[in-house]
């Protein structure tokens, strides 16, 4: 019998250990993965205070920088050497006559012109991983520029592009992808109500509430004293509420990875949270 027994020991453990091991990974496979959020603060490159404490914020917070602003060059060095992903926030004609700054793209260039432009605000910005519009809710509605503009983008090795969609009639993204860019869009505006400390908080709990339940999501905000007042305060406790800020190409990465299944049941924002007024 013990003979037997030492026979069948492994026998049995032959059987039942490649059950085991199947089960430990399904009930692996089956964890829902820890919810991510990226956060943007535009309009950097005008104002070295606010933009160097932008800079500081802790955690990968990404940072998009106007072309050919006075401290550009500086802030986009300052920001890689710290581990902050950089962006070309490039500005793009809006509905309402606003001043866009240096580097425009707008409705009345020929396409060789809208190239030049937009190669030359690249050129002002070094370590750019991606853009994001700045203004343009009449640009980013014009499936005509849109095309012309993600062509060029798409030259560009590796850019991804962020619809930061200041019109809920942007086509800047299904655009963009149509090109095979790597491309995601706004989920909400954290201060649409300048220095409103009150606002910005709400906002943030409305980031975290939506990547718990969806899985992911993206804001963006400006470099206003109240918005890095609470960003200062609330980046650094994201880990109690189980939520992990990673830059924008790591956030285009893992959203890419997302199940089509687990995609389709995720909630999506009003459109009343997915637009700001249009600038």
């Amino acid at each position: 019998m013990r003979r037997g027994s030492r026979r069948l020991q492994p026998l049995w453990l032959a059987i039942l250990l490649p059950g085991l091991w199947l089960w430990t990974g399904a009930s692996q496979a089956l964890e829902p993965p820890r919810p991510f959020i990226a956060i943007i603060i535009d309009d950097l490159g005008n104002q070295l205070g606010p933009d160097r404490r932008t800079l500081a914020l802790p955690g990968p917070v990404t940072v998009a920088i106007l072309p050919h602003t006075p401290f550009a060059r500086r802030l986009a060095e300052e920001a890689d050497h710290v581990g902050k992903e950089v962006m070309l926030h490039l500005p793009m004609q809006a509905t309402h006559p606003f001043p866009l700054g240096p580097g425009a793209i707008t409705v009345d260039m020929e396409r060789e012109a809208l190239r030049e432009t937009f190669l030359a605000a690249l050129a002002s910005v070094p370590h750019v991983r991606g853009v994001n519009n700045h203004m343009g809710s009449l640009l980013t509605r014009h499936i005509g520029y849109m095309d012309w503009f993600m062509a060029e983008l798409a030259t560009q090795n590796g850019l991804y592009f962020v619809d930061s969609r200041t019109t809920a009639l942007s086509v800047a993204q299904r655009v963009a992808l149509h090109h095979g860019l790597p491309a995601t869009r706004r989920d909400v505006f954290l201060d649409t109500l300048p220095d409103n400390e009150e606002f910005v908080e709400a906002q943030m709990d409305q980031l975290i509430s939506l990547a718990q339940r969806r899985g992911h999501a993206l804001a963006i905000g400006h470099p206003y004293g109240a918005t890095l007042d609470v960003l200062e305060r609330r980046l650094a406790t994201l880990h109690e509420a189980g939520i992990e800020l990673v830059p924008v190409s790591e956030y285009l990465t893992r959203k890419e990875a997302i199940p089509l299944w687990q995609a389709s049941l995720s909630p999506s924002p009003t459109a009343a949270r997915s637009s700001k007024p249009s600038p």
